[in-house]
C-alpha cells in the first residue's frame, strides 16, 4: 500500500510531526511559511503566557530547546520566571525548522478534496499532488471568533486581534479593546505604548491575571500542587501526563474541561504595564455598535441595567478564537462534511484521526478529544511521538477507524 503523506501547516506542531517523520526515515511533503502565524497574527512586542520550559518545539532526541537556542544565540531564558519575548520564539522556531525540517515548501494549500481512498492536494500555484495520509496541523489564530453584535461592520472600524501585528498605525487614534483574556490585556497595552488613546472593555468586574511563579517552593506546596507546563495542580498533572485517559472521559466531559479550564486571564507580568496607564472600563459588554460618521459607537450594557454610550476610531476585538472545523477554509465542503464534530470540534481517535480514515488533525484543534495541554505549545512532542510512531506502521496496517467513545479501551 503507498503512503504518501502530507502536512499542512509550518508552525510548531507542524514542524514536530515533520522532525519526527524524519528520522524515521518516512517520506512525506510539508507546505507553510514557518511560523507564520506566530509572525503576522500574534504582535510585535507581546511575551509568550508559557513558561520557558513549556514552549518547546519537539526534535526526536530533544536536542533543540527553547532553553539551547538561548543560550546559543545569548538570549537571556530561564524555565520559570523570565517571559519569553514573541521574536525570541519566532526565531526559535525558525532554526529547528532549518535544522530539522529544511524540507518546507513554503507554498499555500488551497484546496484539498478526497480522491478515492485518499486527498488530493492542490497548491496556490496550481499544483496538485496525491497523498494518502493528510495531517493537519494549523494553529489558533486560524479559527479567530467575533460575536454576531459585531457582524458586517467593515474592517476599517472593527478588527479581530489577530489581524495586527504591528501597532504603529494607531498612533494617535482612539482605539476600543473589547476582551478580558490575555490578548485583550496584551494589545492594550501595546497599543498604549504605541501612542494610541486606549480604553480596555471587558465584562468582567476585574480584570484576571495570572499568579507570579514561586522562586522556592517547598517539598509539601510542590506535592500539594505539582507544577506543569500549563500551570500547578494535580488536575493539569493529569490533563498534561495522561492523554489517552482524558481521550476516554465522556464526550460532554471533555467539551467542559476544554472549554472552561485556564480561562482567560493576563499573564502576570503584564499588570504594571496596564494597571494605571491604560483606562479600564469593567462590568460592560456590547450589546450594538454602528457606524457614526468616522467613529464607530458602541452601545454598553452592564450589570443591573446600566447603559453606556463609547465612541472611538476603531474596535479591536479581543474575543478569542473558537475551533470549527468548518471554518477550516481549504477543505471542500463535502470533505468538511465528512467529519465528526461535537460543537464545532473535531472527534478524533487515539491516533489524531478524524472520522475521514487517513485524515488527521492535530495542535489546538485536537485539544476537545487529548485535553488543554494541547492548545499549547507543550502538546507538540506528544503528538509528534505518537503521531510519527502510527504513521511509522500505518503501511503495513488497515487505516484506523473512528470508533463511538470508551469502544477502544
Amino acid at each position: 500500500m503507498s503512503n504518501n503523506i502530507v502536512i499542512i501547516g509550518a508552525g510548531p506542531y507542524g514542524l514536530s510531526v515533520a522532525a519526527h517523520l524524519s528520522a524515521r526515515g518516512i517520506e512525506h511533503r510539508i507546505f507553510g511559511r514557518p511560523m507564520a502565524n506566530w509572525q503576522h497574527k500574534m504582535p510585535r512586542g507581546m511575551l509568550l503566557k508559557s513558561e520557558g520550559f513549556a514552549s518547546n518545539l519537539a526534535d526526536p532526541d530533544d536536542r533543540l530547546t527553547l532553553e539551547a537556542f538561548c543560550v546559543e544565540h545569548g538570549l537571556a531564558y530561564a524555565p520559570e520566571g523570565v517571559p519569553v519575548p514573541r521574536e525570541s520564539f519566532i526565531a526559535y522556531g525558525q532554526v529547528f525548522q532549518q535544522r530539522f525540517v529544511p524540507e518546507v515548501e513554503k507554498r499555500t494549500v488551497v484546496e484539498v478534496r478526497r480522491s478515492g481512498s485518499g486527498f488530493t492536494v492542490r497548491l496556490d500555484d496550481g499544483e496538485a499532488v496525491a497523498a494518502d495520509k493528510l495531517v493537519i496541523g494549523i494553529g489558533i489564530s486560524d479559527f479567530a471568533y467575533l460575536p454576531p453584535v459585531f457582524d458586517d461592520l467593515p474592517a476599517e472600524f472593527l478588527s479581530h486581534v489577530s489581524a495586527h501585528e504591528d501597532m504603529s498605525s494607531f498612533n494617535g487614534r482612539t482605539v476600543a479593546v473589547i476582551g478580558a483574556g490575555s490578548s485583550a490585556i496584551d494589545i492594550a497595552a501595546l497599543l498604549h505604548e504605541a501612542g494610541a488613546s486606549v480604553q480596555l472593555i471587558s465584562r468582567r468586574a476585574e480584570l484576571p491575571f495570572h499568579t507570579p511563579p514561586e522562586p522556592y517552593r517547598s517539598w509539601r506546596d510542590r506535592l500539594r500542587a505539582p507544577m506543569t507546563g500549563i500551570g500547578p495542580g494535580w488536575r493539569s498533572t493529569f490533563y498534561t501526563e495522561a492523554p489517552l485517559l482524558f481521550h476516554s472521559l465522556p464526550a460532554d466531559l471533555r467539551l467542559r474541561i476544554v472549554s472552561t479550564w485556564l480561562g482567560p486571564a493576563g499573564g502576570w507580568y503584564m499588570r504594571d504595564r496596564i494597571v494605571g496607564h491604560v483606562d479600564c472600563l469593567q462590568g460592560f459588554a456590547p450589546q450594538a455598535a454602528e457606524i457614526a460618521g468616522d467613529r464607530i459607537k458602541l452601545d454598553l450594557a452592564g450589570a443591573y441595567g446600566a447603559r453606556r454610550v463609547e465612541t472611538a476610531d476603531h474596535v479591536i476585538a479581543a474575543t478569542g478564537y473558537r475551533v470549527d472545523v468548518r471554518k477550516i477554509g481549504f477543505l471542500d465542503p463535502a470533505l468538511r462534511e465528512a467529519i465528526a464534530t461535537n460543537s464545532g470540534l473535531p472527534i478524533l481517535n487515539r491516533n489524531f484521526e478524524a472520522s475521514v480514515p487517513g485524515l488527521y488533525i492535530v495542535g489546538p484543534a485536537a485539544a476537545y478529544s487529548f485535553g488543554p495541554m494541547f492548545r499549547f505549545v507543550l502538546g507538540a512532542r506528544y503528538t509528534a511521538r505518537r503521531l510519527a510512531r502510527h504513521l511509522a506502521g500505518a503501511g503495513v496496517r488497515r487505516p484506523s477507524i473512528q470508533r463511538p467513545v470508551l469502544a477502544t479501551r
